[in-house]
């Protein structure tokens, strides 16, 4: 049995995993604009905390990606 198939398929369920990324930065992004709302002198604080949450979602995008490439180009 040939498991190319089975393969992309693979590599595409991995893949949705990037949308999750996607989704998290805009919750993230959101948030962080109605905190800024409520407490403008807090506007440094709220910014760095967003941008390594930022970093932390986009990870497990670029995670996603890279098991769906090495699936498609490795096995």
């Amino acid at each position: 049995m040939d498991p190319t198939g089975l393969i992309a398929l693979g590599a595409g369920v991995a893949a949705l995993g990037v949308v999750g990324g996607g989704v998290g930065i805009g919750i993230i992004g959101g948030k962080a604009v109605e905190a800024v709302a409520r407490q403008p002198e807090a506007k440094g604080d709220i910014t760095s905390t967003m941008i390594i949450s930022i970093a932390f979602s986009e990870v497990t995008s670029l995670y996603a990606l890279i098991v769906s490439i090495l699936l498609i180009f490795v096995l």
